[in-house]
């Protein structure tokens, strides 16, 4: 005889219905062959007595098990377990038991240690971390972005966009972008040359997915932004590193490679190269263009830091000199708002947008049509370009500000140029100290350093990181300068010590 009184519990607090955890409870004891296949169960009266609930609430918990074929009903002869139900596996009593780790699973995945990070631990908010150079998420225009979206939610005429919608992204954004784009990149496009995406990496998979096959070759720079080297080689692409200068990309060094190997494709990021921030000169843009009509490998120019330029007008992208439909041009929006804004957008030739619109039906649907036509309107409104300008003027006294504080207090341990824009300097250490040491150092000083070792992905011991200064007012600069300067003073004097 089972003991139901004893082994049924009912929650009178819990929000769940009670037939609903009574038949959860039945589900289990059979899971757990308590209740074997055949197993007769007591009648709805019956069973409504011992467990002290209502008559209709066993009833609807048979029901349900009964629906979902745990049990059956035999005609004039009772309610019984289902007699086909394979049982799990049970562990053998013999064999010692094994708790069960949810962080394991029981059967084999591909495991692909190039997606592998390090990324720091959640630290208190007292410390302080080195970015790569982010946007000053304060200076985000939520409240106006949140009224042209409240607005948009309003009108009858916004259901439309709540249903599936066209992989494409929202027309309208799309028409907006490309007026936008035409202005300030000195670009040509229609609406057939853009895709909008959630983000620079979005483009970058889509490209090197359609680009690559198996060892195609990719030409970076011996510097390059990491996630994009990830990306590339994800797509079993072979990475050939040619030298970055202060005029960025060695075009000559790229033009030796493809007399020797046959180029898929060339990345850079020309306008503020990442992660050295320099600016790929004039002379090696027009060069760079002419290689790829003459050798017919694509550049993929990641729009990174567009919008932010200090000393001097932005430098047209590589796509708008493009006459031969050799460039795809990738950027994004949530840069230049914030991160969570994940609206960026993909400018090729027709036949390539709509392959890669193709490829991101099967990994992102669409996108959210909603918040893009609440872009579309904020660029529309001349909104973007109010809130560049006011975070370009912010961000040049900070960066101002960051770079004579580490002149000033810093100069025995780092160099740097300062940059003519975006958002970090590219920081040079002392060939006496290593970025190991300042790292494990640095946590003393509540000053995380994460994967430096990243900004070396050719590893050239170049012994430089990126150090982001946008998002730090007067106050937190100051800080984080102290807080740097007494790591290398402790670092100083570990060694004099010993």
């Amino acid at each position: 005889m089972i003991p139901y009184k004893t082994i049924i519990e009912i929650d009178r607090a819990n929000k769940q219905p009670v037939y609903i955890q009574l038949t959860n409870q039945f589900i289990d004891l059979i899971k757990k062959q308590i209740l074997p296949p055949k197993t007769k169960l007591p009648g709805s009266r019956t069973l409504s007595d011992l467990i002290g609930v209502h008559r209709k609430t066993v009833i609807a918990c048979y029901e349900e098990l009964t629906l979902q074929g745990w049990i059956e009903s035999v005609p004039q002869k009772g309610t019984f377990v289902h007699k086909d139900i394979p049982m799990l596996q049970q562990q053998k009593w013999a064999e010692k038991k094994v708790t069960r780790d949810s962080n394991e699973t029981g059967f084999d995945f591909k495991r692909n240690t190039l997606l592998d990070r390090k990324l720091p631990q959640d630290y208190t908010n007292d410390y302080m971390y080195v970015n790569d150079g982010v946007s000053d998420d304060r200076l985000a225009p939520t409240k106006e972005l949140a009224v042209i979206y409240r607005k948009i939610t309003n009108k009858k005429n916004t259901l439309k966009y709540i249903n599936y919608g066209t992989t494409y992204g929202n027309p309208e954004l799309r028409d907006t972008l490309v007026g936008y784009l035409n202005d300030t990149r000195g670009l040509n496009i229609t609406r057939d040359n853009i895709l909008i995406i959630r983000g620079s990496q979005m483009g970058m998979y889509l490209t090197s997915q359609l680009l690559i096959e198996n060892q195609d070759y990719i030409i970076v720079g011996e510097t390059n932004y990491s996630s994009a080297d990830t990306t590339f080689e994800f797509a079993k692409a072979k990475l050939l590193r040619v030298k970055v200068d202060e005029n960025g990309l060695d075009t000559a060094a790229i033009e030796k490679l493809c007399k020797k190997y046959t180029i898929k494709t060339v990345y850079t990021t020309p306008h503020h190269h990442h992660p050295t921030t320099v600016t790929l000169s004039a002379q090696r843009r027009m060069h760079l263009l002419n290689l790829a009509k003459t050798y017919r490998f694509a550049i993929l120019e990641d729009d990174y830091d567009y919008d932010f330029h200090y000393n001097h007008a932005p430098i047209l992208p590589l796509a708008s000199h493009d006459k031969h439909g050799n460039v795809v041009y990738i950027g994004s929006i949530c840069k230049t708002v914030a991160p969570v804004y994940r609206v960026g957008y993909l400018i090729a030739s027709k036949d390539f947008v709509d392959a890669c619109a193709k490829l991101r039906r099967f990994i992102d649907r669409q996108g959210d049509a909603i918040l893009e036509l609440t872009f579309s309107n904020f660029i529309k409104e001349g909104s973007l370009d109010r809130h560049i300008k006011k975070v370009v003027r912010i961000y040049k006294e900070r960066r101002d500000l960051f770079c004579d504080l580490l002149k000033q207090e810093m100069s025995g341990y780092i160099s740097f140029e300062i940059p003519k824009g975006g958002m970090a300097l590219w920081v040079t250490l002392n060939k006496k100290y290593s970025w190991d040491t300042v790292t494990e150092m640095a946590k003393q000083q509540k000053l995380i350093i994460s994967e430096w070792q990243r900004y070396d992905m050719g590893n050239i011991k170049h012994n430089a990181i990126r150090i982001g200064f946008s998002c730090y007012n007067e106050v937190e600069a100051r800080e984080f300068v102290r807080r740097f300067k007494k790591t290398m003073e402790a670092i100083d004097a570990k060694e004099s010590f010993s």
